[in-house]
């Protein structure tokens, strides 16, 4: 029996080619936050989805619904901070003095 939970992958090395993880070479800095931030929200649209199946009684299993919550959790704290480490930057660099 496969697991519905796919392993995490924490060495970029071991991300495959095809991995949406992956941006294309004309990509810039913009579009990837943008990508991500899309990812982020589409993670948070998902656990509120199975949440509601959870709540309605369809069938939706409660681990599912616990996982995903989770997940949509993580990205967000994560987005959270790589927000704070560029806004840090962002001072600091307004902070040098040419």
């Amino acid at each position: 029996m496969s697991s519905p939970v796919s392993p995490l992958r924490i060495l970029p090395a071991e991300a495959d080619a095809s991995s949406s993880l992956t941006a294309p070479e004309s990509a810039t800095f913009a579009d990837t936050l943008r990508s991500a931030l899309d990812d982020v929200g589409q993670m948070q649209t998902q656990a509120e989805g199975k949440v509601a199946g959870v709540l309605s009684g369809a069938g939706t299993d409660v681990h599912s619904a616990l996982i995903a919550v989770e997940k949509a959790d993580l990205s967000f704290q994560l987005m959270m901070q790589v927000r704070n480490k560029i806004v840090s930057a962002y001072q600091e660099i307004s902070r040098m003095q040419f």
